[in-house]
């Protein structure tokens, strides 16, 4: 397997940079993926995968997304201009993703890839099911690209901060709407706010101003999954069973689903012993990946 390093501008300028795993043989198949909350695009999980996938004919190309590590600067270049711009997990708007996935397709079909396969990790799953319907809607001529849709460990990010808050869930609100009143959107929410530090804008994205990206509502029996089930391609979707990020068991979670979403080509099934990260069952959900996409 070869390593390539890419250097490529989201569609809004911001310059990302990823690893492109490649095969002795060239293909027209690659693997996007998008990593989750504070992550990047050096976890031992996507090695894994993407050795699994280059021995099938499928290149594998990780990319840092905006939201890579907890607080980065990234160079932006808009109108022959470059500018500094704070992103990272604390400070990114999720919505802003499109540009990246927007981006990091238009570089694989630079790269001559024909059939794009885009895989999200948590909140990298929020990201794919977000710009998929954006594109969607706008009639983007990049979503015919798009052959299938792989979703590991998708969260409900509103819900889960409820129960993580508790009690505290109003006045840690309070405290963001005070520092959005004050102007103040850049400044850290306090200790406990949330999982890891987080700017007040990038929290009001998640528990108010979350319509756009609320749709893996697992506690609502009445949902129907619009979001999820406009999805036209094959749809993989995984959890594990042991400190997974979801309210229900992982058996119950699937099985609701799997009563839920329409798509006639969906893998929707959890890894006994994995947690949220798959940590020592990277070869066994590669597989599965792979014999999904296969």
């Amino acid at each position: 397997m070869n390593l390539e390093k890419v250097f490529f501008f989201a569609s809004d300028g911001l310059e990302l940079m990823g690893l492109l795993h490649k095969g002795e043989k060239p293909t027209k198949r690659v693997i996007i993926s998008l990593h989750g909350m504070t992550s990047n695009c050096l976890r031992k999980r996507e090695d894994v995968i993407a050795h699994h996938a280059v021995n099938e004919d499928i290149d594998y190309f990780s990319f840092n997304n905006r939201g890579h590590e907890l607080q980065a600067y990234a160079s932006k270049l808009v109108n022959n201009e470059w500018t500094k711009e704070m992103v990272g997990t604390a400070f990114e708007d999720v919505q802003d993703s499109y540009f990246d996935i927007i981006g990091a397709i238009e570089e694989m079909k630079k790269h001559g890839y024909e059939e794009i396969y885009l895989q999200g990790h948590s909140l990298g799953c929020t990201k794919i099911v977000y710009s998929y319907n954006k594109m969607k809607n706008e009639k983007h001529p990049l979503l015919n690209s798009i052959k299938a849709v792989i979703l590991l460990s998708l969260v409900d990010i509103p819900k889960a901060q409820r129960v993580y808050l508790g009690d505290k869930y109003d006045t840690v609100m309070e405290i963001a709407l005070k520092n959005e009143t004050e102007g103040k959107l850049n400044k850290l929410m306090p200790e406990g706010a949330f999982i890891h530090p987080i700017s007040t804008k990038t929290y009001l994205r998640y528990f108010r101003d979350y319509e756009k990206i609320d749709f893996a509502r697992y506690y609502d029996q009445e949902y129907n999954y619009p979001e999820l089930n406009a999805i036209e391609v094959p749809l993989f979707m995984r959890w594990g069973n042991v400190h997974e990020m979801i309210e229900q068991e992982a058996s119950s979670l699937v099985e609701m689903l799997r009563g839920k979403i329409e798509n006639e080509h969906k893998d929707i099934n959890f890894i006994d012993g994995a947690d949220h990260g798959y940590t020592d069952k990277y070869d066994l959900l590669a597989d599965q990946i792979v014999s999904f996409l296969k």
